[in-house]
């Protein structure tokens, strides 16, 4: 049995940044454990720029984003095993992983973090119909195939979904000398951020087809044809007779993530249908005390530097617990989704347990609103409220709430909504 005080599940951009907070705030004997042969996880495939902005002030790649945070390790104790699968944990802070260095394991943890990121939703997932043919690939999988193994997936392509690796993937297959002849896009606005649209998109003349779907895919050996329609919004069903016909060798699926919880669900934390990933509090810590759960395995992000953030604040509280265990009066808020709000992150907040005097409540946007008020209420008394002059669901939007607000609490909830200004 090894021991350590904290076991980190996952070396990406997430589990990096709660190992190097958690030794920062005085937990020395910290284990991260990562599945792929090196950390960094899914930006070490993701070779554009734009990262770093908030985090660093400067613009950095996916692998140089990941670099800093590697270089950070080498000036701490913390260990690091590659190549090692963990098949389970439990309440107990039991960790259950193999690798082939190791072979099998047992690792006893003060407190665990679960930052295994998320996984992208397939073909299956999604009910997409047609033939079976070679020519389909998740973006994910084509970016790897491109930027890592160095193979081009396909030449002439058709893109479902306005994710945001199905945006830049429509870039790099066209700076890769392919034509990606249309992404389509099941809702009425796209899901990706306002800036990949206009680079990744608009930038290459790349049409964009909103509510619409893919309703076949015809091909005997490979990819030969993708059938797309019109979708009623209401029903989201195709409309017959708007059939449109794509000659093209390759479908590149952009539908969406989700967070890779198989470990969270087997040891019996608390799921949200909603976001897929762990119910969690107002320090990221799961319904089983000592977990933690932080980045996309928590809720899908829309940019690393946010991941960070929340992974930092994850690491930091893990310490905590460790060094000095929760701080808890018995007050406890359930954190509602009202309108305009798909869902929050926390679920639940308990004030005496608020680090750094500040509540941080981020969401998912319900819609698209233009110069909005963001209200946090308790039952008809206003809390907090913060203006803002556009949100829309392709960006998660965060509240900072003072503990000093937290105190005139009477209820036991917070609900969270949105509202026009001039209401």
């Amino acid at each position: 049995m090894l021991n350590y005080d904290l076991v980190v599940i996952g070396g990406g951009p997430a589990g990096l940044a709660a190992a190097n907070e958690a030794y920062a705030n005085g937990v020395k004997s910290i284990l991260i454990l990562e599945r792929a042969t090196e950390l960094g996880g899914i930006l070490n495939q993701c070779i554009h720029n734009g990262f770093g902005l908030h985090h660093f002030g400067e613009e950095l790649t996916g692998p140089e984003y990941a670099h800093r945070f590697i270089e950070m390790l080498k000036d701490t104790t913390i260990d690091v095993k590659l190549e090692t699968m963990v098949l389970e944990f439990d309440e107990n802070h039991v960790i259950h992983a193999i690798s082939p260095q190791d072979g099998y394991m047992m690792i006893q943890a003060k407190a665990i973090v679960l930052a295994m990121g998320c996984r992208e939703r397939t073909r299956g997932g999604i009910g997409t119909p047609g033939d079976r043919p070679a020519g389909v690939f998740t973006a994910g999988t084509a970016q790897r195939y491109v930027n890592i193994e160095g193979y081009l997936p396909g030449k002439n392509v058709v893109i479902l979904g306005s994710g945001d690796i199905g945006l830049i993937m429509a870039r790099r297959m066209t700076l890769e000398g392919a034509k990606v002849l249309a992404c389509i896009e099941l809702s009425p606005v796209a899901s990706g951020l306002p800036r990949n649209m206009k680079q990744c998109l608009y930038d290459f003349d790349i049409p964009l087809y909103l509510s619409h779907t893919v309703v076949d895919i015809q091909g005997k050996n490979r990819v030969e044809k993708v059938v797309a329609a019109k979708v009623d919004q209401a029903t989201k069903k195709p409309i017959p007779g708007t059939e449109i016909s794509f000659d093209c060798d390759t479908i590149l699926l952009s539908v969406g993530l989700l967070p890779e919880n198989e470990l969270s669900r087997n040891a019996g934390i608390n799921i949200d249908p909603r976001t897929n990933g762990p119910i969690v509090y107002e320090n990221m810590e799961t319904s089983m005390s000592g977990v933690f759960a932080c980045g996309n395995v928590a809720h899908v992000h829309d940019m690393v530097d946010f991941v960070t953030e929340e992974s930092q604040r994850a690491g930091k509280a893990a310490a905590r617990y460790i060094l000095e265990g929760n701080k808890n009066d018995g007050r406890i808020f359930d954190v509602i989704s009202g309108e305009g709000v798909h869902h929050t992150i926390p679920h639940q907040i308990r004030p005496a347990n608020v680090s750094d005097k500040t509540a941080v409540i981020a969401f998912r946007p319900g819609g698209i609103y233009q110069n909005c008020v963001i209200r946090v209420m308790d039952g008809a008394q206003q809390i907090a409220q913060f203006r803002r002059d556009r949100i829309a669901p392709s960006e998660m939007e965060k509240v900072n709430v003072p503990t000093v607000l937290l105190d005139k609490v009477k209820g036991t909830q917070l609900k969270v909504f949105v509202v026009k200004e001039e209401q």
